[in-house]
């Protein structure tokens, strides 16, 4: 790396997860790299409309995003074949030397057009590397640094082709709570990319 490169603060080399990318904690890692990616601007966990939803999707799932504690409803496109993975209540710890502990009091529900779905908890007990963008939500840096994250996850089989609502409502069993829902509009497979 240039000295420049380090001094404007990048690009930095991500090693790679210590997870298999398609096992549930590996979602839930590239989860975190994702949001950091995004940078102030397109926070996919700030979005209050869903505009930034197709910034930076991964080609294998579509991932959606919480609140931080709002109400929202959101709109986007999804393209078609793909699952969709998101938090239904999470938090990350940074920077991390081991696991991060459970939220004990921590609850969440997720429906799609209607019909309940399971959150599964997951856990990242090793740290993996994000380096995301200047003032991004995670490390708020550039720099490497190592993450952990907890929460109750779902993965959603990839939506047929349509119009369906997703609706999260979560909390962490005290003052904190959110309640996001979206309106997805699945693409029939092949018709679009994700930018």
């Amino acid at each position: 790396m240039s000295f420049l490169s380090r001094l404007r603060g990048g690009p930095y080399e991500v090693p790679p997860l210590p997870y298999p990318s398609d096992s549930a904690e590996g979602l839930a890692a590239r989860w975190v790299q994702w949001v950091a990616s995004a940078g102030t601007e397109r926070d996919p966990i700030e979005d209050t409309t869903g505009e930034h939803a197709g910034h930076n999707q991964p080609d294998d799932v579509f991932f959606l995003a919480g609140s931080y504690g709002k109400v929202l409803h959101r709109r986007c496109v999804v393209p078609g074949g793909r699952d969709l993975f998101l938090p239904v209540f999470n938090y990350w710890k940074s920077p991390a030397v081991g696991p991060p502990e459970r939220a004990g009091d921590a609850w969440g529900a997720l429906t799609l057009d209607g019909v309940d779905l399971e959150p599964l908890e997951i856990t990242t007990p090793v740290p993996f590397v994000v380096a995301g963008a200047l003032l991004n939500p995670v490390t708020f840096r550039r720099k490497p640094i190592p993450v952990t994250v907890w929460g109750l996850w779902a993965r959603v089989p990839a939506p047929a082709p349509g119009t369906h609502h997703l609706r999260v409502v979560a909390g962490d069993g005290h003052a904190f709570r959110l309640d996001v829902g979206y309106q997805l509009e699945v693409a029939p497979v092949g018709a679009i990319r994700s930018s």
